[in-house]
This record gives C-alpha cells, sequence and structure tokens, in this order.
C-alpha cells in the first residue's frame, strides 16, 4: 500500500484518505504485517513487521501458510465444505499427495527466503485474529503472477472469514487512491458507449506479439485466437514505449505496419519511432469536467493556456479527422468540444437535479456529493455468506472455487486448476552468482511516464538519469558507491542508472523506478535515461491470463567505463533531430 500510489485515481479525487485511514487502524489494534522486497510499501507510521521477501514467491508463501493452517487442524473445514469447491483437489495439492512435495513452511521458507518458523507463527495469529489478506496489482505482473491471487483466495476461504467485516482477502488496496473507499460507484456526465463492431482482439500485453506474429495463432484463457495481420496503428491515450516489455524487441516490431500515427503532446519514444504525429493538447490546454465513478467529488476543470503551437484537443483532432473522410457532421453533430461539455452536463443534470448547475460548477470549481447518496454496498461476500444457495457467486459452481473443472479442461501446462507454485522463468532461485533481481516499480515522482519532463521528476535523477536502488552489501560486492554511475544490463538490453545505496531493501534485490522515457544510444541500444523495460522479458504471465510481466527480471549491474553518453533533454533540437 505505498503511499505514493494512493495519491493518483482515474478521473481525479478530491482528498487523500490512504494514510489517515491506515494510522486509525494503527490506533485500533489493527496490526500490519508486509511481505515484500521493499520495506517502504507501508508507512511508517503503521509500524508494519516487514518480512523480506524473494520476489515473485508469493504464492509459495501463501501456500506454505496454508498447509500451516491444515497440519495444525486450524482451518475451517465447515466453510470449505459449504461454501468452496473442490476443497479436496486443493487439500491434496497442499498435503503433496500427487507430487510428493508437501508444501510445509520448511518448503516455503528454502523458496521465498522467510523463516519457516515465522510462517508457522504467522499462521497460528491469523487463526486467531480477524485477518484480511491483501495483495497489490503489482502481484500479478510476475510470471505466474496469477498464482498468487487464487492461493490468497483460498487461505482467506481457511480461515473461514470470507464475508466478516474486516476478514478475507481484497486486492490493490493503495494501488491507486479509491480502492476501498466507501462511496458506491456511481455515474457522472459521459458520451454514451455504443457497442465495439470490431470483435477482435489481443490481451494488452501482446503489442510486439501482434506485429511480429500477425496471422498467428495464440492460446488465451481457453481459447485459440488468431494475431490480425496489422498495417496500420493508430494510438491516442497511452506510451507503449512505457507500458511495454523488452522494449528492443518492441522498437523492431514497431517497425513492422506501413504507417503509425499517434496522438502525443510531447516528443515521448513512442511519439519518435511513429510516422505521423498528431500535437495533442494537455489538461491544462482544455476545458473538462473531472471526477471519478468512486469520489465524493465533481471538478470543473478550467482552461489555463491556450493550446501551444499547432495542438489541438483530442475531439478537435478526430473531428477534423472525420472531416476528411467526408463525415464529419455525423461525428460532431454540429458540436464543438465545449459544447459537447455543456451538453452531457445539462443531459446529466436533468436526470440528477441535486447536483449544481454547469454555471454553478463552474462558479465553485467543485461540488462535493453527499456520502448518504452513494452509501457503500455491504461486502459482496456477505449474501452469498447468509445464503450460499439463494445467493451464489458468478462462478461455474456457483462457489468459491480452489479447483476450476473450466481450467482444468484448457489442459494448460503453465496453469494448474488449482492454486500452485509454478517457478518464474528468473528469479533468485535460479540466478547466477552475479545477478540481482530487478524490481520497477512507481516512482515516487511521476505517475508511469507521465510528465518524466518536468521538474519533479528530473529533481529525482542524478544527470537526467534514473537512481537504482542497491543494499550496502550488494553495492560493496561490486565495489559501488552511492552516486556512482552503472550499467544494469542482462541478455536483452541494457540501461544507465546511478546507484543509490539504500537499507530498506532486500539482499539480492535492487530497485529501479519505471517511466524514464526511453533514450536509446544506437547501434547498441544502450539507454542513457534509466528505463527499466529495456531489461524485462517480453511473455505473458501464462497461457490463462497472457499479462503483462513487467516489474521484474535478473540482471547484473557494473561501474560504467568511460564518458557516458549524455541524456537528451526532452525539449531541445538535438531530441527532435535524433
Amino acid at each position: 500500500m505505498p503511499l505514493k500510489n494512493a495519491q493518483v485515481q482515474y478521473g481525479g479525487q478530491g482528498r487523500h484518505l490512504l494514510s489517515a485511514r491506515l494510522e486509525t487502524c494503527r490506533d485500533r489494534g489493527v496490526r500490519f504485517v508486509n511481505f515484500s522486497p521493499l520495506a517502504e510499501d507501508l508507512i511508517e507510521e503503521v509500524e508494519a513487521e516487514w518480512v523480506p521477501l524473494r520476489p515473485a514467491t508469493d504464492a509459495a508463501a501463501l501456500l506454505g501458510i496454508a498447509h500451516s493452517l491444515l497440519v495444525a487442524g486450524a482451518h475451517d473445514e465447515g466453510f470449505l465444505t459449504t461454501y468452496c469447491h473442490g476443497w479436496d483437489r486443493f487439500r491434496s495439492y497442499l498435503l503433496g499427495e500427487a507430487d510428493g512435495i508437501p508444501k510445509t513452511a520448511a518448503w516455503a521458507a528454502a523458496i521465498t527466503g522467510v523463516d519457516a518458523a515465522r510462517i508457522v507463527s504467522l499462521a497460528e495469529d491469523m487463526a486467531r485474529h480477524r485477518t484480511l489478506i491483501t495483495l497489490s496489482w503489482s502481484v500479478q505482473r510476475n510470471h505466474h503472477g496469477e498464482q498468487a491471487y487464487w492461493a490468497a483466495s483460498a487461505l482467506a476461504a481457511m480461515l473461514g472469514q470470507l464475508g466478516l467485516p474486516g476478514g478475507g482477502v481484497g486486492f490493490g488496496y493503495g494501488a491507486v487512491g479509491l480502492n476501498g473507499h466507501d462511496t458506491a460507484y456511481h455515474m457522472l456526465p459521459a458520451l454514451d458507449r455504443e457497442p465495439n463492431a470490431v470483435e477482435d482482439f489481443i490481451p494488452v500485453a501482446r503489442i510486439s506479439d501482434l506485429l511480429l506474429h500477425g496471422g498467428e495463432e495464440h492460446d488465451y484463457n481457453g481459447r485459440r485466437m488468431t494475431y490480425p495481420d496489422t498495417k496500420f496503428v493508430y494510438w491516442a491515450g497511452g506510451n507503449p514505449f512505457h507500458h511495454h516489455q523488452d522494449l528492443n524487441r518492441l522498437a523492431r516490431a514497431w517497425q513492422r505496419p506501413d504507417t503509425i500515427v499517434v496522438n502525443e503532446p510531447f516528443w515521448t519514444a513512442t511519439a519518435r519511432f511513429s510516422d505521423i504525429v498528431l500535437p495533442a493538447t494537455t489538461t491544462l490546454e482544455r476545458t473538462d469536467i473531472g471526477g471519478s465513478g468512486s469520489d465524493d467529488f465533481l471538478f470543473w476543470m478550467e482552461k489555463v493556456i491556450d493550446p501551444v503551437g499547432e495542438a489541438r484537443n483530442d475531439y478537435d483532432i478526430f473531428a477534423g479527422l472525420a472531416e476528411r473522410l467526408g463525415d464529419g457532421p455525423r461525428f460532431t453533430e454540429g458540436r464543438s468540444s465545449d459544447e459537447w461539455i455543456a451538453h452531457l452536463y445539462e443531459e446529466f443534470h436533468r436526470a440528477n437535479p441535486d447536483y449544481p448547475s454547469l454555471v454553478e460548477l463552474q462558479a465553485t470549481g467543485h461540488f462535493e456529493i453527499p456520502k448518504e447518496w452513494f452509501p457503500a454496498p455491504p461486502s459482496p461476500l456477505a449474501s452469498f455468506r447468509a445464503d450460499p444457495t439463494g445467493a451464489p457467486l458468478a462462478t461455474p459452481s456457483g462457489r468459491i472455487e480452489l479447483f476450476s473443472d473450466a481450467i482444468d479442461g484448457f489442459g494448460y501446462d503453465d496453469c494448474p486448476p488449482h492454486p500452485a507454485w509454478l517457478e518464474p522463468f528468473e528469479w533468485l532461485g535460479n540466478a547466477a552468482d552475479d545477478e540481482l533481481h530487478m524490481i520497477s516499480n512507481q516512482p515516487k515522482t511521476r505517475l508511469h511516464s507521465q510528465w518524466d519532463h518536468g521538474e519533479t521528476s528530473l529533481g529525482g535523477k542524478v544527470d537526467g538519469r534514473e537512481q537504482i536502488g542497491m543494499t550496502p552489501a550488494d553495492a560493496e560486492a561490486r565495489g559501488l558507491t552511492h552516486g556512482d554511475l552503472v550499467r544494469v544490463f542482462n541478455d536483452r538490453g541494457a540501461t544507465l542508472a546511478a546507484v543509490a545505496v539504500r537499507h530498506d531493501l532486500m539482499e539480492g534485490v535492487v530497485q529501479l523506478p519505471t517511466g524514464a522515457w526511453w533514450d536509446p544510444v544506437e547501434p547498441d541500444g544502450l539507454c542513457r535515461s534509466g528505463n527499466p523495460n529495456v531489461l524485462t522479458k517480453d511473455v505473458g504471465t501464462s497461457s490463462l491470463a497472457q499479462g503483462p510481466t513487467a516489474q521484474t527480471c535478473l540482471v547484473r549491474v557494473e561501474r560504467f567505463e568511460g564518458e557516458p553518453p549524455s541524456v537528451r533533454a526532452h525539449d531541445t533540437p538535438e531530441f527532435v533531430d535524433a
């Protein structure tokens, strides 16, 4: 639950809540245990116990706790037989009846680096107290990352606390600002959403595969699908050269389409690698209405400056294209972007007259939605717990699935039909002596890659390069000190970074934040700026999900010798000409 992530929310948020609510939990006697390679995942004020965990081993830790519950007889057998499907199969896996490997605390300790006695004692504590198990979204972005979420749900079921206040399992608290907020989701002014006439799709992390392997088949969630042969790409909203992995591979894939067009305010790598760049405005150059369907506030977003240069807002870009295609009137319906905002809000206000008028919202700047309008609903599992037959879950069995007959039918080697430990392709368990496990989490100085050229982001760098966190022992073993320029590399690529010696990392782990704009040196592709995505492997989590295996891989770190290539400023002619 890192505080930096909780400062942002889709559409904005009126108040930052996480820190105060965590402190309230502490004051009411809640005890926090943080299993992570990074101590900073919880604020210091909650006095959390930090249990250093090898990256990508969360599922093994959870299974070790589950086995400890089982052999101690501390699990809730009645809950498991009444509310769950497949408990017998998952129980057999925990005991190692099929593979001969009981998932004991000692077994988990050998994988995770967590002391076996601590795993056993934590299982005992969890059984004695109301316990919430929570995983960040980022855990999924490991090879076989979905297994940790399934294991967490299974462990919560074994405790028998699902559907009880303060107990059970939850995901993504603190990933963004309003997860877990006590306001029910509500609608805000918006365009109607028409059905998509295009049925083809790809998993979001398979962009390079799409471009490199058009016409080829792939597995996804029980389906056999075909990558379309892609000739033309139009990209608006987002930065694939931040989002995607193995950027040198993506750069090769990016050459395959005939034409690529992007809407982009800044000279990012995505803009530089595209054929046509349509300069788009930032939120400071246009008016709008802001808000999140989970927040208590609605905002009027006043334009601060006129569009810079030839920049247009996205609506005007699309309207101009529609006009060239002979369909302008049907697209715009005769309205400018400001007129659409007024039209949509007036329709919303007629249906919701308790909200302020548009004139009133513009005058006050924001409107705080009363809590009583959208009180938080009860736990979605509360009704299921009260009546599992009359209020079944939206699963094939209607119950909590500890074994999935559907996934079993897929026959995937990389996703068994129950929560399991599967060895990742890269982790400290198969690392060479000089390899470290890199974590590339969200930075404190920006959101993803947004505003990397801004003053706050640049203020967190050394000579324009990201800092890579290392423990004193790992730095000393490589003859490095704080501030040294290093080359971080593996067989996929290399990047430059400045050493930041830290004491809040697990030994064997380095931390290089995500989002530095990719700035490769030709011909070898060395990134000058410290982008970790040149190092991460472009492979799906499994055939089930095909999510991105971001933020995690093995690397080597060495002192950079010689004259380093200069980092090009994001707004200089040299950067543009390149």
